[in-house]
């Protein structure tokens, strides 16, 4: 199994337990960047929020069934009081513990279910080239995304493409989606940018990016780009944990060069994954 298929397993075999990202990661046999990276390319989760829906979805089909004691739900679903499980399950479905109950019914409760891995949907990978990359400043838009939340990323391309051709100190005409700042919950920042010769005169809206000079593990994306998600899935799930290789602390990156078509999403890119050695 790949680590995604690993993760998945261990939570629902462990659904009532107190287990931490730290657990998961352990039974997946890789650490908690790269569980909660390869989750939520997979999955378009975070780990814990797949775990904290499904802890609720089973919970909300006990009080449908007609669960005398709210309490000891919500203690098997991993709260410690009443009213942090009826915040968390507001926060859920729209709607408290006491009414599900009361209309011992889940047919207006968005539930989540197993997630079942579907191995076919991984993309067929050419094998990477290697490349250390020069240190080079990346200047553009940024949002913060969770796994749940990252379809927004076509709509800031949008914003941004107003930008290139303006921007004071562009270098060149390729493009960059750089992920960084990525935590253990799955959020991370994107920003969309360009090459810039340093970070003075750029508007006050943009973030900034410090590329090191750093290995990567290039990774060519032929497609169109809405099938990119494969492509990640592919590199964090099957390449990856095949290779030997780990993860590095640095910026990974999409590289949008002359040949891609911004209009059709057609002409493809390339993923720059950051490794170790």
């Amino acid at each position: 199994m790949n680590p995604t298929e690993k993760a998945l397993w261990f939570v629902e075999s462990h659904l009532p337990d107190a287990i931490s990202l730290d657990d998961v990661a352990a039974s997946s046999g890789v650490s908690r960047f790269h569980v909660t990276r390869a989750f939520g390319a997979a999955t378009g989760r975070s780990v814990m929020g797949y775990m904290r829906a499904r802890r609720l979805s089973e919970a909300a089909r006990k009080l449908a069934g007609g669960a005398p004691d709210i309490l000891s739900v919500a203690l098997d679903a991993g709260y410690g009081s009443h009213e942090a499980f009826t915040r968390a399950f507001r926060d859920q479905f729209g709607t408290t513990p006491e009414l599900v109950r009361a209309e011992s019914s889940t047919k207006n409760l968005d539930l989540v279910e197993p997630i079942l891995m579907d191995s076919s949907l991984l993309a067929t990978l050419e094998p990477p080239r290697f490349e250390t990359s020069r240190p080079f400043l990346i200047a553009g838009l940024g949002e913060r995304y969770s796994c749940e939340s990252s379809a927004g990323i076509p709509t800031q391309w949008q914003r941004f493409g107003h930008y290139i051709g303006n921007i004071p100190g562009q270098i060149g005409n390729v493009a960059y989606g750089a992920c960084v700042n990525g935590d253990d919950v799955g959020n991370f920042d994107y920003v969309a940018g360009v090459e810039v010769a340093d970070f003075s005169d750029l508007p006050k809206d943009f973030c900034r990016v410090r590329v090191p000079a750093q290995k990567y593990a290039v990774f060519a994306h032929r497609e169109h780009i809405s099938t990119i998600r494969r492509t990640v899935n592919t590199i964090w799930n099957k390449w990856l944990p095949a290779s030997g290789h780990e993860i590095a602390d640095a910026p990974e990156f999409e590289r949008y060069g002359p040949e891609f078509d911004p209009h059709s999403g057609n002409g493809g890119l390339e993923i720059w994954v950051p490794v170790k050695g």
